[in-house]
C-alpha cells in the first residue's frame, strides 16, 4: 500500500491534481458564465450580436463536444501518450483557446472554441484517472480521496463565475476570457512543478508501434476535418445551425449503434444483457437529466440577465448575471456531506439506484416548473433562480454519484471501460440538449418551455420508480 499521506492523510500527489482540477474547473465554468452573455450582447456592448438560435445552436455544439472529445481523450492517454503527458498537453491547448477567446476577433472567437473542446477532452478524464492510481487497488482512503478531488472541483466551479463575470461583465468580455485563460494557465505551471509528487500514476500508456502511427494520422485527419468546418462555416457556406444539428445527429447514430451493436452482436449471458438493457434506461434518465441541469449557462442565464432583478442595496449596480452560477458548486459543497452521511444512515433501507434517479429527475422536473408563474415576467426577485439551482443540486447529488456507482456495478467486466465512456456520452448528449433548448426560448414562450421540459422530467422519474422492481429483475438485484 502506498503509505504517502503528505496531503491530509493522502498521497502528496492528490493536492497536484486537485490544484490542476480546480483551475481547469475555474477556467471552464469562468468562460461558460460569460459564453452566452457575450454570444448574444449587442455589438455596441462589444459583443457579438448573435440571435438567440444561433447563441444556443453554438453553445450547444461547444457543451456537447466536450463531453464527447473525453473519450478519444482517455484513449489517446491509455494507448499513445500516458495520462500524465496528456494532461500536460491538455492544459496548455485550454489555456491558449482561452486567451484566443481574449482577443476580439471572430475568427480568434471559433478557434477558441475549438482549443478549449481539444484541450477539455485531454485533461478532464485523464487526471481523474491518476486520482485513482495514487492508491493501491484495496486502499481504504481512495474514496476519501476522490472526495477531497471533488471539493477541487466544486471549489473551482464557485469561484470562477463570481470573479470572471464580474470582469467580463462589468468590464470587459475579453478581460473575462482572458482571466479564465490565466487560472488555466496557473493549474499548468503547478502541475509541471509538481509532476513528481505523482509517482508512476499516468506514467506511462500501453501503447503499440502501429497504434502510434494511427494516433498520427488521426490527429492529422481531425485537424483538417475541424479546419475544412470551421472554413464553411466562416464563409457561410454552412450555418453554425447545420452544424450544430449535424452533430446532433451524430449523437443520436453513436448512442444507437453504442446500444444496438452491444445488445444485438454481444455474446452475453442473459444476466449480463439485462443489465446492459438497465444501462440504456439508466442513460436516458441521465440524458434528459443534465440536459435541464446544463441550462444553467444558456437558457437560465439569458433569464437571470434580461429576466431578474439584480439591484441589491450593497452594491452600486446590479451585480453580473453569471454570478447565480456560482450557486449549483455552492449547495453541492454545503449539501454533499448530509447526502452521504443519509445513505449511510438509511443503512438497508437505502433506496434502490431506480429510485435516486427517479428522485433526481423529480428535482430537476421541479426545478423548471416552479419557474412557470414567473417566466413571462420582468424585474423577478432572484430567489426563484436561487430556489431552482437548490432544487437541480438535490436533483444531482440524487442522480450523478448514483448514476456512476451503478455503471460500475452493472458494467459486464470485459467492457467496463466502454460503459464508463457512456457517462461522458450521456453528459455531451445532456449538455447539446441543454444547449439548443435556449435556442427556442425567445420562439417558444418561456412558461411553456419550462413547463414542457419540467412535466417531461418529472413523468420520467414516475415512469423509472414504477420500473423499480423490473429494473431489480433486469439487474439480479445489483440496482
Amino acid at each position: 500500500m502506498n503509505q504517502d499521506r503528505g496531503f491530509f492523510g493522502h498521497p502528496v500527489g492528490l493536492r497536484t491534481l486537485f490544484l490542476t482540477e480546480l483551475w481547469e474547473r475555474f477556467s471552464y465554468y469562468g468562460m461558460r458564465a460569460l459564453f452566452i452573455l457575450f454570444m448574444t450582447a449587442p455589438v455596441t456592448r462589444q459583443g457579438l450580436g448573435f440571435p438567440t438560435a444561433e447563441a444556443g445552436a453554438i453553445y450547444g455544439l461547444y457543451t456537447g463536444m466536450v463531453y464527447l472529445l473525453a473519450l478519444p481523450g482517455g484513449w489517446i492517454a491509455d494507448k499513445i501518450l500516458g495520462a500524465r503527458r496528456t494532461v500536460l498537453y491538455g492544459g496548455i491547448i485550454i489555456a491558449l483557446g482561452h486567451y484566443c477567446l481574449a482577443i476580439p476577433t471572430l475568427v480568434t472567437f471559433f478557434i477558441g472554441l475549438v482549443l478549449i473542446v481539444t484541450g477539455t477532452g485531454l485533461l478532464k478524464p485523464n487526471v481523474s484517472t491518476m486520482v485513482g492510481q495514487l492508491y493501491q487497488p484495496h486502499d481504504p482512503r481512495r474514496d476519501a480521496g476522490f472526495s477531497i478531488f471533488y471539493i477541487g472541483i466544486n471549489l473551482g466551479a464557485f469561484i470562477a463565475p463570481l470573479i470572471c463575470s464580474y470582469v467580463g461583465e462589468s468590464i470587459n468580455w475579453h478581460y473575462g476570457f482572458g482571466l479564465a485563460g490565466l487560472g488555466m494557465t496557473i493549474g499548468v505551471i503547478q502541475y509541471a512543478l509538481s509532476r513528481g509528487t505523482l509517482g508512476e500514476a499516468g506514467a506511462k500508456p500501453v501503447s503499440m508501434p502501429a497504434e502510434q502511427t494511427r494516433f498520427r494520422w488521426g490527429v492529422l485527419l481531425f485537424v483538417l476535418a475541424l479546419a475544412a468546418l470551421g472554413k464553411l462555416a466562416y464563409d457561410g457556406t454552412v450555418s453554425v445551425q447545420t452544424l450544430s444539428s449535424g452533430f446532433g445527429v451524430m449523437l443520436i447514430l453513436i448512442v444507437f449503434a453504442m446500444f444496438a451493436g452491444l445488445l444485438l452482436f454481444g455474446n452475453w449471458t442473459k444476466e449480463e444483457r439485462g443489465r446492459l438493457i438497465a444501462i440504456f434506461v439508466l442513460f436516458a434518465a441521465s440524458c434528459l437529466f443534465w440536459s435541464i441541469y446544463e441550462q444553467a449557462g444558456s437558457t437560465l442565464n439569458l433569464f437571470a440577465e434580461k429576466n431578474t432583478n439584480r439591484t441589491t442595496p450593497f452594491l452600486p449596480q446590479p451585480f453580473p448575471a453569471g454570478w447565480f452560477q456560482a450557486l449549483p458548486p455552492l449547495f453541492v459543497i454545503a449539501i454533499a456531506p448530509v447526502f452521504a452521511w443519509l445513505w449511510v444512515k438509511l443503512g438497508k433501507r437505502n433506496p434502490s439506484s431506480t429510485i435516486k434517479l427517479s428522485i433526481g429527475l423529480l428535482f430537476g422536473g421541479l426545478s423548471f416548473l416552479i419557474l412557470i408563474p414567473i417566466a413571462g415576467k420582468m424585474g423577478v426577485s432572484p430567489l426563484w433562480l436561487t430556489m431552482t439551482y437548490l432544487l437541480q443540486t438535490i436533483g444531482e447529488l440524487c442522480l450523478s454519484p448514483v448514476g456512476l456507482s451503478a455503471m460500475t456495478k452493472l458494467a459486464p467486466r470485459s467492457i467496463g471501460g466502454l460503459i464508463m465512456g457512456v457517462l461522458f456520452l450521456s453528459n455531451s448528449t445532456g449538455n447539446y440538449l441543454g444547449g439548443r433548448m435556449a435556442s427556442v426560448s425567445e420562439s417558444l414562450p418561456l412558461p411553456m418551455l419550462f413547463g414542457v421540459v419540467g412535466l417531461m422530467a418529472v413523468v420520467l422519474g414516475g415512469v423509472l420508480a414504477l420500473c423499480n422492481k423490473p429494473m431489480k429483475r433486469l439487474t439480479a438485484g445489483e440496482d
